[in-house]
């Protein structure tokens, strides 16, 4: 038995047309917000998640990008 959700998951997903543009799209607005992050939060461990979830957004919406 096979669970198509957990294949596709775990597999490799090589970029198809117009994908790399889309997270190019993503990591430049991610930078951003990171930038504006660094320059208007104090150095906290508050700041360090902001930065850290903010590379996780980015992570999740290539997958699903990748994924879908």
């Amino acid at each position: 038995m096979t669970n198509p959700q957990i294949e596709n998951n775990f597999k490799y997903h090589s970029p198809k047309e117009g994908q790399p543009a889309k997270y190019e799209v993503i990591r430049n607005k991610a930078k951003e917000l990171a930038m504006l992050i660094d320059e208007e939060c104090p150095d906290s461990r508050e700041k360090v998640a902001a930065q850290t979830n903010l590379e996780q957004a980015v992570m999740w919406a290539n997958a699903g990008i990748a994924r879908n």
